[in-house]
């Protein structure tokens, strides 16, 4: 594995012509704006470059890849993965490709090196801080649907500029959105002001059945699979669901954990500056930011969260 700079990466894509951009399992909105902004600023380069399409990419994201997809990977294209912190956060119908993969961006502090190259920014807020910069280098201007892709990038990672990984270069990619026509307005209402009765639903039996620990400063909330599909939930219905006990007042870390298949319980966890997200999900084999991380334990649910508590911090 290679530590590539932005320059050098730069340098790469430039060198060639035909990509193919990964995205995560379970698609957030900085996977998939970070590739749509890559694809669309590749091609603006004239370079070949598609997104291999996510089968898990909900109705909320879907118009980012509206034209830019491909349903497989054809010899001699070039693999880039981005905000893909370890070949165990790729989609199943990815895995006959992880071990062609050449170059991830990515921003994951802590993350499992599985490509030739790699540009690794912990500092970018999110991953499409990052894209951008390599873009900018290679001189690809911003339009309208780039800044669309990018601004979704920055502000779903940092919670529309509310958490702590927020920087003043956060702002001021979000400000270059804004000069280049993003539909700020309309892209903030459908991710943070809208919700479904669902989501609503979801909330209610979370304030119900979560668990707090530590005079209230920890907040277990173990959501069961059997209650979702109760519910009627959507994957967007779920998105984002990790910080929602993290809201609550004199909460300092928060976990989230769902049920994933037979025996395999999804930990995600919150935290409050001071704290270590990415330190508790370590000792599961995980990992991510202080604020942001996540894991996967093949366990029952009772044992996850008997796990989890006996993995916390004393606050």
């Amino acid at each position: 594995m290679k530590q590539l700079t932005r320059k050098q990466t730069a340098e790469f894509l430039s060198q060639n012509d035909s990509f193919v951009i990964l995205t995560h399992r379970r698609p957030d909105g900085d996977t998939l704006g970070s590739s749509a902004l890559l694809c669309r600023g590749l091609r603006s380069l004239g370079k070949t470059a598609y997104i291999l399409r996510n089968p898990e990419i909900t109705e909320k994201y879907a118009h980012l890849h509206e034209g830019l997809t491909k349903e497989q990977v054809s010899e001699g294209d070039i693999l880039v993965a981005v905000d893909t912190a370890s070949q165990g956060m790729l989609p199943a119908a990815f895995s006959q490709y992880a071990d062609r993969i050449t170059l991830r961006i990515d921003h994951h502090a802590t993350a499992e090196s599985f490509t030739e190259l790699e540009l690794v920014e912990p500092e970018s807020a999110a991953c499409g801080e990052t894209v951008a910069g390599v873009l900018s280098l290679m001189g690809a201007g911003l339009d309208k649907p780039m800044a669309n892709a990018l601004y979704t990038a920055i502000s779903t990672d940092t919670g529309c500029f509310r958490y702590a990984n927020t920087t003043a270069k956060t702002f001021e990619a979000a400000a270059h959105c804004a000069y280049n026509g993003a539909d700020l307005f309309a892209i903030n209402q459908a991710l943070f002001e809208t919700r479904s009765l669902g989501r609503l639903r979801l909330e209610g039996w979370l304030i119900a059945h979560m668990l707090f620990l530590q005079e209230g400063k920890v907040a277990i909330c173990p959501l069961p699979k059997a209650v979702e599909d109760a519910l009627g939930l959507t994957e967007d219905d779920l998105e984002n669901i990790s910080g929602f006990p993290r809201s609550i007042e004199g909460v300092k870390i928060a976990a989230t954990l769902r049920e994933e298949g037979t025996d395999r319980i999804k930990i995600s966890v919150r935290a409050v500056p001071g704290y270590d997200a990415a330190a508790i999900c370590a000792q599961f084999g995980g990992g991510g930011h202080k604020g942001a991380a996540g894991a996967s334990m093949v366990c029952s649910m009772d044992e996850a969260v008997e796990a989890i508590k006996k993995a916390l911090p004393k606050i």
